[in-house]
């Protein structure tokens, strides 16, 4: 196994509610993360999954440290970064960059394409004016676009062009980390497999280790290395990406790949659809967390909350105390006659197999 860049053991953000403009008692607590512990590789891309509102974003901006966790630790190449501040933090944040969701609300429309990519290399003190303009020539043509559009705004850009913009600016400063938060769900499909594409050749090209955070599952199988599945704040399970989708073990897990939609309406397939809501995480229910829904809850969900535990082989770990019991569900097998994801990833390599491509 290649090199722990990042290590994040136990980490939580939990948000009071309540108390009002004047202050006051704060009347609960949002757990938008509990307990959260995972590894990422150098040169690795580990996707988070999970339904919106399970905590995969504030969990990256966790990483990150944009928003300052309750409880946990983060390390990054070697070093405790929970209580880093100041120029010690600035330093770092040269090696962890972020791309967002929407290329739309992330560009400042005030600013040229130039300025937006020469912004972050001046906040780092990186280079003169002329070494700094020559970067952001090559941060464009790594990207796919032409130098000329450092002198273009960001509204003269299409959703995808925009995002390539979005990346390029993440590079800026050669940061070892990227965490890539949705950064496809805003654009269309065609769009989209440019710039997962786009992803996977930048990180073969300058052993970038990617955070990946997703609920398109067909997107998460084209990018990931391996996989963990969040569900209210917590990871329910975590494996490399083929063990996962072949054999899902969680319960939780097999309802995410279940509800993969598919084309055939003479195909009838084992759709698990778990009862109720998802309950709040202001009042997360005790025990296992997904027994509110879950076909498979006995006695001891309710009670007992389950840890990460070994399944088969040592990489791949689920929190479920019936894990071993249940039957086993060959989710590739079942998605063999041309589901929509199918679709998606074959897209995704025909556009790979063309090379590169011109910005859309």
């Amino acid at each position: 196994m290649s090199e722990i860049l990042l290590e994040v053991v136990n980490l939580s953000k939990h948000y009071k509610v309540g108390g009002g403009l004047l202050g006051g008692r704060a009347t609960g607590v949002v757990r938008a993360v509990d307990g959260v512990s995972f590894r990422v590789h150098r040169g690795e891309t580990l996707a988070l999954v999970g339904e919106s509102g399970c905590g995969k974003s504030t969990t990256a901006r966790l990483v990150l440290r944009l928003i300052e966790p309750t409880t946990g630790d983060v390390a990054f190449e070697g070093q405790d970064i929970t209580n880093l501040g100041g120029a010690a933090l600035r330093k770092l944040r040269r090696r962890m960059q972020i791309v967002f969701q929407d290329p739309f609300a992330s560009l400042n429309p005030r600013m040229t394409v130039g300025a937006i990519l020469e912004e972050p290399l001046k906040v780092h003190s990186i280079g003169d004016a002329t070494s700094r303009a020559k970067r952001v020539t090559e941060l464009l043509q790594l990207v796919g676009l032409s130098d000329y559009h450092a002198r273009r705004y960001p509204h003269e850009f299409s959703g995808g062009q925009r995002q390539r913009i979005g990346i390029a600016r993440a590079l800026a400063v050669e940061p070892a980390l990227v965490v890539c938060d949705e950064p496809v769900s805003a654009l269309d499909v065609s769009i989209q497999a440019q710039v997962v594409n786009l992803l996977k050749d930048l990180q073969a090209r300058l052993g970038l280790s990617y955070l990946f955070i997703a609920h398109d599952l067909a997107v998460v199988k084209h990018m990931a290395d391996r996989v963990a599945v969040m569900y209210l704040g917590r990871i329910v399970e975590i494996a490399p990406k083929d063990e996962l989708f072949a054999n899902p073990r969680h319960p939780y897990t097999r309802t995410l790949l279940s509800a993969i939609p598919r084309p055939d309406p003479h195909r009838v397939t084992a759709r698990q659809i778990p009862g109720g809501d998802v309950p709040s995480p202001m009042n997360p229910p005790s025990g296992c967390r997904f027994h509110t829904r879950c076909p498979f809850v006995t006695d001891i969900c309710r009670s007992e909350d389950p840890t990460l535990r070994i399944s088969g082989g040592a990489s791949h770990l689920v929190a479920c105390h019936h894990f071993e019991d249940l039957p086993r569900q060959d989710a590739e097998a079942d998605r063999a006659q041309t589901p929509v994801a199918a679709q998606r990833l074959a897209l995704y390599a025909a556009r790979r197999a063309r090379g590169p491509v011109v910005a859309g």
